[in-house]
């Protein structure tokens, strides 16, 4: 299984990763995953990469491209993979589009998680408490002034990706709204399972 999770930021697709990760024993290709472990790195993509992310903006095609073209060559990912925040635009859609032909790969399913955007807020500012009372760290990216260039960002950049994907006929949408277990089963029905 080979898929695409897409929604603004804060909109669950990394608790729906996790679940569908576990049902489908693939990995979740998160590219802010991959470009926060190169940051903590301290890898040439990383140091690149930090002073966009800290600030809430998006990294180049360029530096995402070739990550995700690596990884998806690795031994975990041969039988499929979820991509989680890529891709981004419609140019890294049609990058993916490419790679996956030359690799001999094919998407299975492109899912939306629509969402409220004022909610959406609200989430990552409850998020940000919940990891302070936790003893964690929020992340740079994870408050609420970062939380509106990220969505300023998606706005522009990455919603016309599903429009990109419903042209070609491949997407599929759920309510990111309801419960975490509704939005599950809803994501599992879109996938025939």
């Amino acid at each position: 299984m080979r898929l695409i999770l897409l929604g603004p930021p804060g909109a669950g697709k990394g608790t729906q990763a996790a679940r569908l990760m576990e049902k489908y024993n693939i990995p979740q290709l998160s590219t802010g995953d991959m470009l926060r472990a190169a940051v903590k790195a301290g890898t040439p993509t990383g140091l690149r990469a930090k002073s966009v992310m800290d600030a809430g903006g998006l990294v180049s095609d360029e530096i995402v491209v070739g990550i995700i073209a690596d990884r998806i060559r690795e031994a975990d990912a041969r039988n499929g993979f979820i991509l989680d925040g890529f891709p981004r635009t419609v140019a890294q859609a049609e990058a993916l589009d490419t790679l996956l032909a030359r690799n001999d790969m094919r998407l299975d399913a492109i899912v939306e998680l629509k969402v409220d955007e004022a909610a959406l807020l609200a989430r990552i500012e409850k998020r940000a408490r919940e990891t302070v009372a936790a003893g964690g760290v929020v992340r740079a990216d994870d408050n609420p002034e970062a939380f509106k260039v990220r969505l300023d960002a998606y706005r522009a950049q990455t919603a016309p990706v599903s429009a990109y994907y419903a042209g070609k006929g491949g997407l599929k949408t759920v309510d990111g709204m309801a419960p975490i277990d509704a939005v599950t089963a809803a994501i599992n029905g879109a996938l025939g399972g």
